[in-house]
C-alpha cells in the first residue's frame, strides 16, 4: 500500500530537532520520521543507503531523522531504543540506527528491560534525556498530520519505503539542480 499524502501538511514539517546526519550547510534536507521497530523503516534506511550515503559524503544531503514514539504495540520496543540514542548526531548514532534496524528480529520482541539491557550490552547506551526531544517529534507529527513511519520529506516531495532509488536520486538532482535552471 503507498502512502496517502493527501492530509499531510509538509509545510508543518521542519528541520528543527531530530538526529542531523551530515553537514548542517548542504543544500538538500531529508526529513525521516521513523520508530526503529518498524520493518518498513529498516526497508527505507537499507535501501535508501547507497543514494544517501553517496549524497551526505558529498556535503550535499543532510538527513534529519525524527524518531517518532508511537503508541501501537509492534512498535513501541522502538521507543524505548528511541531513548537510548544521542541526539546529538553523528556517524555513531547513524551506526546505532543501523545497527538496531539490521538486527529488529533479536531485540523486537523482548521486554522493556531486557531491550534497555541489549541497547547497553551490544551498543554501550544509556537511557538519554531524550524526552523533549520525543515529544516535539510528536506534537510536529501531529501538526503536519504524519501518521505512518515511514515518512520522508525533501521538501514538497513526500514518500515512504516504496520509492525507487532512481526516483529518490531524480529528487534530489531536481532539488540541486534548481538554481541552474536559470542561467
Amino acid at each position: 500500500m503507498l502512502l496517502d499524502t493527501s492530509m499531510i501538511k509538509a509545510s508543518e514539517v521542519t528541520t528543527e530537532g531530530g538526529i542531523h546526519i551530515g553537514e548542517k550547510n548542504a543544500p538538500i534536507k531529508i526529513v525521516e520520521f521513523m520508530n526503529l521497530r518498524c520493518p518498513f523503516c529498516k526497508q527505507w534506511w537499507e535501501e535508501s543507503a547507497p543514494v544517501l550515503d553517496k549524497y551526505v559524503a558529498e556535503g550535499k544531503v543532510e538527513r534529519i531523522v525524527k524518531l517518532f514514539d508511537k503508541e501501537k504495540p509492534s512498535l513501541k520496543r522502538g521507543n524505548v531504543i528511541h531513548h537510548h540514542l544521542d541526539y546529538t548526531g553523528g556517524e555513531k548514532v547513524k551506526e546505532d540506527i543501523s545497527y538496531f534496524l539490521a538486527r529488529q528480529e533479536e531485540w523486537g520482541n523482548l521486554e522493556e528491560n531486557d531491550i534497555v539491557d541489549y541497547a547497553n550490552i551490544r551498543r554501550g547506551l544509556s537511557k538519554q534525556t531524550s524526552e523533549k526531544e520525543a515529544e516535539h517529534v510528536i506534537n510536529e507529527a501531529e501538526r503536519a498530520n504524519v501518521t505512518l513511519v515511514p515518512s520522508v520529506f525533501i521538501e514538497d516531495y513526500i514518500f515512504d519505503e516504496h520509492i525507487t532509488n532512481e526516483e529518490l536520486k531524480e529528487i534530489i538532482e531536481i532539488k540541486l539542480n534548481r538554481g541552474n535552471i536559470d542561467q
